[in-house]
């Protein structure tokens, strides 16, 4: 970690694993945002995840927290680099979740719809 950011407490990098996020979540010292389509949240996603479709991401920052690490995820970590650059941009303390959705799901975190049943990558 750098100085600014050891003293802020968020991380110093700009991508994670999947399995970081998963720890960072799990501990609740991060944020995860999706920001996938409606249709591919729908059919799943990560039971602490916070929904902002890339597309309404402008009209939403709002949401965003300032106070604490933001994770981005979509499906396959490219929208998600996307947004973590711009979100680093507006210097928000922002790091991307490589591999996605697809990596979230391979380590065998758990994938929900809004019911609670089991959810699908899409």
């Amino acid at each position: 970690m750098t100085d600014s950011a050891a003293s802020t407490g968020f991380l110093a990098v700009d991508e994670v694993s999947a399995a970081q996020a998963r720890e960072l979540t799990d501990a609740g010292s991060a944020w995860l945002l999706d920001v996938r389509e409606g249709y591919e949240w729908e059919a799943g996603h990560a039971p602490d995840a916070h929904h902002i479709p890339l597309a309404e991401l402008g009209a939403r920052q709002h949401e965003l927290p300032e106070d604490r690490q933001i994770l981005v995820v979509c499906r396959g970590g490219g929208r998600s680099r996307m947004v973590t650059d711009a979100l680093n941009e507006a210097n928000y303390p922002a790091a991307n979740v490589a591999g996605g959705m697809f990596a979230w799901h391979a380590l065998g975190a758990s994938v929900e719809r809004d019911d609670g049943t089991p959810g699908a990558i899409v």
